[in-house]
């Protein structure tokens, strides 16, 4: 078969298998990610039926994938709601990154990754997944819970501290010496801090430059320069992902919320192909000796995310039965895990299995933890006389007795890595 007839051939079934499984996933209420993963390992590299006349395109769309996914995420924030964020929720945020990145950095050291492997496993099972948290908050109606801008907040928390995550970890994977790394930190914390200035200053000028009436010239010129900006971020190995947050944090406005409504079909297309490709990429085989290992982490970050989950509300004034579901709700990781993860795997090929396993694990137990986490404490706290703390009772899926306005973190539902968003509000500069 011609080369160009078996492209087109097996690029259309694989398109037209992720609109099936996608559509399957959301009639069970499942995040269609871990669907994504499977159906990769299966046509993959030992898998049923190898895909190799679209791997290079695959390949190349799963680059794209990424950036679109820190695109639109960037979209999602004005500067100001990320200083805000950064000045009330920084002790969260820090509780979060010891709580859960120690357990990935401690088992990749035990299973003798090195340096590099412990810091991106770390990173893996550090990042709770915001499109699943977004999808479970609204299947349980808990949009209006007190405990809602907490969980938000931890978010929007691991969401800015990619932005110096990634330029770190690429550093580290592309073997630069100490100086190089810190350079590319350097030069990546110069950048997150000239665009918020530039974005908090300047933010109107910004989006007037590129703004326009037109649909089709405005996403052409807003995904032209999303690419051609990751392009140089990565170049000077600060991360193309990174690179795409930026530009997407210094629209605002209008602009935002127009590109934001052009850009999402085209994020959901290419960011299940992304799943898709890290699945091809993944040999099956692989899977079932880190099975294990996977579910270990997998519980022992579940115990993690709740106390941190719990920590944040507390801290915020929520009360007992909030807190826990604070906790439950953050179980769940998905995309950036896997993003991490295919970063890494060239340089580390061990961690795509353990990945794998662990974000199938966590993307079907989060939605159960979220809603089971406080009814079980709940019950084990009448056992023992606590009687469950002193909010005024609700069932599984309904909301406190005050429902509290979250107004700008209220608009992260929905964002960057949820496949199939609810509509997102607008964005305010």
């Amino acid at each position: 078969m011609h080369d160009t007839t078996a492209l087109l051939v097996e690029l259309g079934a694989v398109i037209l298998g992720l609109g099936l499984v996608g559509r399957f996933a959301g009639r069970i209420g499942l995040s269609p990610i871990p669907l994504y993963l499977l159906a990769g390992l299966a046509f993959g590299h030992g898998g049923l039926i190898p895909l190799d006349a679209s791997e290079e395109f695959t390949m190349v769309g799963a680059e794209i994938g990424v950036i679109l996914l820190l695109l639109l995420l960037g979209l999602e924030y004005s500067a100001s709601e990320l200083v805000t964020s950064l000045k009330t929720q920084y002790p969260s945020g820090a509780v979060d990154f010891v709580l859960n990145a120690t357990p990935g950095a401690v088992a990749a050291l035990i299973l003798g990754w090195g340096p590099v492997g412990a810091v991106a496993l770390a990173g893996v099972t550090w990042i709770s997944s915001s499109g699943v948290i977004a999808k479970v908050m609204t299947d349980l109606g808990r949009l209006g819970n007190r405990e809602t801008p907490v969980i938000l907040g931890v978010l929007v928390m691991e969401d800015l501290a990619m932005a110096i995550y990634l330029p770190l970890l690429t550093a580290m994977l592309a073997g630069v010496s100490l100086a190089g790394g810190s350079l590319a930190l350097v030069i990546a914390l110069g950048a997150v801090g000239l665009v918020l200035y530039l974005a908090l200053r300047h933010g109107r000028l910004i989006s007037r430059a590129v703004s326009s009436d037109n649909p089709e010239m405005l996403l052409l010129v807003v995904l032209g320069l999303t690419v051609l900006v990751a392009g140089v971020a990565q170049q000077l190995q600060v991360s193309a992902a990174v690179g795409a947050f930026l530009v997407g944090i210094a629209l605002s406005g209008e602009v935002a919320e127009g590109a934001r409504k052009l850009l999402t079909p085209l994020r959901d297309l290419f960011a299940a192909v992304f799943f898709v490709f890290f699945g091809l990429s993944t040999n099956p085989a692989d899977i079932p000796p880190v099975l294990l290992p996977a579910a270990l982490l997998a519980i022992i970050t579940t115990f993690t995310k709740i106390g941190t989950g719990y920590y944040a509300a507390r801290r915020a004034g929520v009360g007992p039965r909030g807190r826990w579901r604070a906790g439950g709700t953050l179980v769940a990781r998905g995309e950036f895990s896997i993003v991490i993860a295919g970063l890494a795997v060239a340089t580390e090929p061990r961690i795509g299995p353990i990945a794998t396993a662990y974000v199938l694990i966590l993307v079907i137990v989060g939605p159960l933890t979220a809603r089971w986490t406080q009814p079980i404490a709940a019950k084990i706290e009448a056992r023992r006389g606590g009687g469950g703390g002193g909010d005024k009772a609700v069932g599984v899926s309904g909301a406190e007795a005050e429902p509290v306005a979250t107004s700008a973190p209220e608009r992260r539902l929905g964002s960057h890595d949820d496949l199939t968003p609810e509509p997102a509000g607008e964005k305010h500069e």
